[in-house]
C-alpha cells in the first residue's frame, strides 16, 4: 500500500510541476538569399527555442528529399542548452531545379510525452493500448526565393587541372591522362568523360568525387583517369566542361585542347640486339647455346637419304624454339627471325607480361 501511495505521490508532483511550469516553444525560419540561380546552393535555417530544458518534447522534422522541384540535403542538426533553455537548430542546403517563384513550406510534428506514458512508466504497467506522445502537427514558416534561369546544368565556381603523360610513347606503351575539377557547386551534374578513338584502346577509371557540404554548397574535387594504348600515333580530341559561374552570372567553358600523341615502334632488331649486348657477361653456357644453335642450323641443312620429306622453314624454326633453354635465348631467336607474327610475343616478353618459357613456346609453334 505504501509503495502504491508513493508512486501516486510521484505522479501527482510530476504532473503538478508540468502544469505549473508548462514548457513553451517558438520556431523561426530564414533563408540566406532572396534570389538564386537554378541549381545554386540555398541555405535554409530553422530554429526552435524552448522556455526551459523541455525534456518531454521531441521534434519530428526532416525535409530532406529529392524530387522534380528541388533537392534538399541536411547540413547540420544540433540540440543545445543555452542559459538553461533548450535550443534545436536545423540547417539544410536546397538546390532548385527550375526557374520561377519557389516556396519552401515544410510540415513538422511536435511530440510531447503524455500523462498516460508517465503513469505507465512510474507504475511499471505493460499496456500497449496507450499513446506515448501527444502530437501537434504544424507547418514551418514559408520561405520564398526567386529562382533565375541559367544556360548550364552545372552551376558554381570551378577550375580544371589536367595531368598529361609524356608526349612520345613506344608502341603499346600507355599514355596517361587525368582530369581534375575543383571548386564549389553541384558536382552530381558532372558526367563521366568518354573517348572513342580509332585504333586506340582506351582504359578509364571510375569517377572519384571527394566532397563536403558547407553553407555555400558542396566543396569538392572530381577526378577521372585514362590510359590510351596504340601501336601508331593518334589524337586525343578536346574536352569541354560548360558551367554557369555564379559570381560572374555567365556561362564559362573549361577546355582541354586536343593532344597529338606520337607513338614510335617499340623495338627495332638492331636496338634489341644492342640492348642485349649491354652489360653482357660471357658464360660457358652461352657457348653451349651458340653451338646448339649452329648445330641445329647445320643439321637442318643436311639432306639425309632416308628422309622422304624436307622440313619446312617453320618446322626448323620451331625446332630451334623448342630447344631454347631461356627467355633470353628465345627473344634472340625471335629478334633474328624478324617476323611480324612474333612481334607481339616479343613485346610481351620484353615487358615482362609473358614470363613462362613453356607458354611462350606454345604461342609460337602451336
Amino acid at each position: 500500500m505504501r509503495k502504491n501511495l508513493g508512486n501516486f505521490m510521484i505522479i501527482f508532483l510530476l504532473l503538478f510541476n508540468l502544469n505549473l511550469f508548462a514548457s513553451s516553444y517558438e520556431w523561426s525560419a530564414s533563408v540566406d538569399k532572396k534570389t538564386a540561380f537554378v541549381n545554386e546552393a540555398i541555405l535554409l535555417t530553422y530554429v526552435c527555442k524552448f522556455s526551459d530544458r523541455s525534456e518531454l518534447y521531441s521534434i519530428d522534422f526532416n525535409p530532406v528529399v529529392n524530387n522534380e522541384n528541388y533537392t534538399i540535403k541536411l547540413l547540420s542538426e544540433k540540440e543545445q542548452i543555452i542559459d538553461g533553455k533548450r535550443v534545436n537548430s536545423f540547417e539544410y542546403i536546397a538546390y532548385v531545379k527550375r526557374a520561377g517563384k519557389m516556396v519552401f513550406d515544410f510540415d513538422m510534428v511536435m511530440k510531447k510525452t503524455n500523462k498516460e506514458s508517465i503513469e505507465n512508466t512510474v507504475l511499471g504497467r505493460d499496456n500497449e493500448q496507450y499513446e506515448e506522445f501527444t502530437s501537434i502537427y504544424l507547418k514551418q514558416k514559408s520561405l520564398y526565393v526567386d529562382i533565375k534561369p541559367t544556360d548550364a546544368n552545372l552551376v558554381g565556381n570551378f577550375e580544371l587541372e589536367v595531368i598529361e603523360g609524356k608526349e612520345s610513347v613506344k608502341a603499346y606503351e600507355p599514355y596517361s591522362l587525368e582530369f581534375i575539377i575543383k571548386g564549389t557547386g553541384n558536382f552530381q551534374k558532372l558526367k563521366p568523360i568518354r573517348f572513342e578513338i580509332d585504333g586506340v584502346k582506351v582504359f578509364s577509371q571510375k569517377v572519384i568525387l571527394k566532397s563536403s557540404l558547407k553553407e555555400d554548397g558542396e566543396h569538392g574535387v572530381w577526378s577521372q583517369k585514362f590510359a590510351f594504348v596504340s601501336d601508331k600515333s593518334f589524337v586525343i580530341p578536346k574536352v569541354e566542361f560548360e558551367y554557369f559561374n555564379i559570381d560572374k552570372a555567365s556561362t564559362i567553358v573549361l577546355q582541354f585542347n586536343e593532344v597529338h600523341v606520337e607513338v614510335t615502334p617499340a623495338y627495332k632488331k638492331t636496338e634489341l640486339l644492342d640492348e642485349g649486348l649491354k652489360g653482357f657477361e660471357f658464360k660457358f653456357e652461352y657457348l653451349y647455346y651458340l653451338l646448339t644453335f649452329i648445330l641445329g642450323f647445320i643439321v637442318a641443312k643436311i639432306s639425309f637419304k632416308k628422309e622422304k620429306k624436307l622440313q619446312t622453314k617453320k618446322e626448323l624454326f620451331c625446332q630451334r624454339v623448342k630447344s631454347s633453354k631461356t627467355m633470353k635465348e628465345l627473344s634472340l631467336l625471335l629478334a633474328i627471325d624478324g617476323s611480324i607474327e612474333y612481334r607481339q610475343i616479343l613485346l610481351d616478353i620484353e615487358n615482362d607480361e609473358l614470363s613462362s618459357l613453356g607458354t611462350a613456346k606454345k604461342l609460337i609453334c602451336d
